[in-house]
């Protein structure tokens, strides 16, 4: 099971409910769930404001508004500011903007967010966090980019405190929040050749 960014929480949470069927686990740009809680809680002045746009898009319909005017600019905006040097290419970014303006989708994009804040206090988050105390039984492999401004690196590292399996760390120089598509090569390398390992270090 591999996630990148909000995938990458949706695979944490793969590994811990369904640890039969996660027999290895990579996560890109994305601590732990509980890790993040913390950073946000803890860090207000760091993860806290870098994770600003979540706080911003609890309100109703201006987010959504907001993310598809003037041909989707905020979203190429967030791209530029949210990756390393050098990337995204004017192709990338006009896909990206493209596909955030088909109908449903900047909605759908933003429930995530919603759920993630909204649900602390309400019986499925009170439960959600308390199942996902169990440490993940699975090779994990976690990657994150070392000039990411969106879930900063810091915020990360730590998570391999809810791993009971091996455990590998590392940092992807020069890239930002998207290290699988700013750097594709050092990004396969270390995904490959982990999976190809057969006795991943701790």
């Amino acid at each position: 099971m591999v996630g990148h960014d909000w995938g990458g929480l949706l695979a944490w949470t793969m590994a811990v409910y369904h640890p039969k069927i996660v027999q290895r686990l990579a996560v890109v740009g994305a601590p732990h769930p509980l890790r993040l809680r913390r950073s946000v809680r803890e860090s207000p002045r760091e993860q806290g404001w870098a994770a600003r746009h979540t706080f911003g898009f609890q309100v109703p319909v201006l987010p959504e508004r907001r993310l598809v005017r003037d041909d989707a600019a905020l979203v190429g905006r967030l791209l530029h500011e949210w990756s390393g040097p050098g990337w995204p290419d004017e192709e990338t970014e006009r896909l990206v903007r493209r596909a955030v303006q088909i109908p449903g989708v900047a909605h759908s994009a933003l429930e995530y967010h919603r759920w993630f804040i909204r649900s602390q206090a309400r019986p499925d988050g009170i439960r959600y966090a308390h199942r996902m105390r169990a440490p993940v039984q699975a090779p994990t492999l976690q990657l994150h980019g070392a000039l990411d401004k969106c879930t900063l690196p810091e915020s990360a590292q730590g998570s391999g405190q809810y791993v009971a399996a091996p455990y590998r760390w590392r940092l992807i120089e020069g890239a930002g929040h998207f290290p699988h598509q700013e750097r594709p090569e050092e990004f396969d390398k270390h995904l490959l050749g982990w999976l190809a390992d057969p006795e991943p270090d701790r």
